[in-house]
C-alpha cells in the first residue's frame, strides 16, 4: 500500500528556494505542497501561484487562510484564478484563525462555526459558476457570481478543505467540507477524538470518514547533531506555545505553562527559558530526537500517525537547510489513521 505525501512550507524558505523544493517535491512523487499563511509573515496565495507556475502536475494548497479577511466572493475569485493557472491541482484550505492574534488586528471571532459554515457554503457555489445570494450573520452577497467575460465559464474543480482544531469545527468539517488539515503538536488521543468528530459530522450528511481526505501535519526537527534537532525543536514548541495556545491546549498542555508563555508576541528564543524539563513539558512528551536512520524514522511517524505508537507527543519538526531533503522521505504530511501492519 502506497501513501499519499506532501510538502508543508511556511516561510524559513524564500520564495524562489520554496519553488525549488516544490520542484524537487514533484519529482519524487508527492501529492501535495502546501503554504502555510496563519502567522502574520507570509501571504500564502503569492508563493502558491509561484509553485503552479513552475510544476505541472503536483497539487498546491493553502494551509490556511483565514475566513474573517478575505470576503468569500475574493476567496472565490482567488482561487478560480488559481485554478486558472494549474486546472484541478489548487486546493482551497480555510481556518478559523485563532487569538491572541486574531484580537489584536481587530478581528472578533464571534460565532465561528456560522462564519465557516457560511464562508465554506459561499465560496464553493461561486466557484460551482452559481449565482449566490445569501444574508447571513457574516456573508452579504447579492446576486454574486464570478464575472467572467474573457474566459470560459465553467465551474472550477477546487475542494475545500478546513484546518480545524476544535471539536465542534471537527465535526463541521466532516458535514461540509471536502477535507480537514489537521495540526502537529497534538497527541495520538487527540487524534482518535478528532476522527470520532469527523466521522459525527460526516454521518450527518450520509458520508463515512473515508468520504473525507484528512491529511495530518507531521514535524521532524532533523540534524545530523541530536542536540542542534532537540534545540531547533524546542525553539518551535515554544513558538506554539506562546503564539497559538490551542494547538497545545488541545494536546492536554498544561493550563499554568500556556499562562507564563502568553502575553505579547515575543520571539520564539525569548521564550525558551520556559521550555524546560521542569516546565510540564519536557522534551521528551514533545520531541522525539531523529538522526541519521531514515528507515527508523519512517516507522516511528507512521505508527505514530496510525495512533499505534504512544510517542506522548508528535514527533516536532523543524527541517533546517541541511535537512530538507532528508525530509522529502518522511510524512510531512500523512494521511492521519491510516497505517499498514
Amino acid at each position: 500500500m502506497t501513501y499519499p505525501v506532501a510538502l508543508y512550507l511556511q516561510d524559513a524558505h524564500d520564495i524562489r528556494h520554496g519553488i525549488e523544493l516544490a520542484q524537487y517535491a514533484e519529482a519524487k512523487g508527492f501529492d501535495a505542497v502546501w503554504q502555510a499563511d496563519s502567522r502574520l509573515v507570509r501571504d500564502a496565495v503569492v508563493p502558491m501561484a509561484a509553485f503552479a507556475a513552475n510544476t505541472d502536475r503536483i497539487k498546491i494548497g493553502s494551509g490556511v487562510l483565514d475566513i474573517w479577511t478575505r470576503n468569500a466572493a475574493r476567496l472565490a475569485s482567488t482561487f478560480s484564478t488559481l485554478d486558472d493557472l494549474a486546472p484541478g491541482r489548487i486546493i482551497c484550505g480555510l481556518g478559523a484563525w485563532w487569538d491572541p492574534l486574531a484580537s489584536k488586528v481587530g478581528i472578533d471571532r464571534a460565532r465561528p462555526l456560522k462564519v465557516m459554515r457560511e464562508v465554506v457554503d459561499a465560496t464553493r457555489g461561486l466557484l460551482a459558476n452559481e449565482t449566490v445570494t445569501v444574508d447571513g450573520y457574516h456573508v452579504h452577497l447579492d446576486g454574486v457570481e464570478l464575472d467572467y467575460v474573457y474566459q470560459e465559464r465553467r465551474a472550477k474543480d477546487v475542494p475545500i478543505y478546513i484546518g480545524a482544531t476544535g471539536m465542534q469545527m471537527m465535526e463541521l468539517t466532516g458535514e461540509i467540507a471536502d477535507g480537514a488539515v489537521l495540526n502537529y503538536l497534538v497527541s495520538p488521543s487527540y487524534n482518535i477524538g478528532a476522527l470520532e468528530a469527523l466521522a459525527r459530522g460526516a454521518a450527518k450528511v450520509g458520508r463515512t470518514l473515508d468520504d473525507i481526505d484528512r491529511p495530518q501535519l507531521v514535524v521532524c526537527s532533523v540534524d545530523d547533531d541530536r542536540q542542534a534537532a532537540l534545540d531547533a525543536a524546542r525553539l518551535l514548541v515554544t513558538q506554539y506555545l506562546g503564539q497559538q495556545p490551542h494547538i497545545m491546549k488541545a494536546s492536554g498542555v498544561p493550563q499554568e505553562l500556556l499562562d507564563q508563555m502568553a502575553g505579547p508576541f515575543l520571539p520564539a528564543r525569548n521564550r525558551l527559558q520556559l521550555l524546560t524539563p521542569h516546565s510540564g513539558v519536557g522534551v521528551g512528551q514533545c520531541v522525539v530526537g531523529l538522526r541519521a536512520y531514515p528507515r527508523q524514522r519512517r516507522a516511528q511517524l507512521m505508527c505514530h500517525i496510525a495512533c499505534k505508537l504512544p510517542l506522548g507527543g508528535d514527533a516536532v519538526v523543524k527541517p533546517g537547510q541541511q535537512g530538507i531533503y532528508r525530509c522529502a522521505q518522511l510524512f510531512n504530511i500523512a494521511r492521519a489513521g491510516r497505517c499498514s501492519d
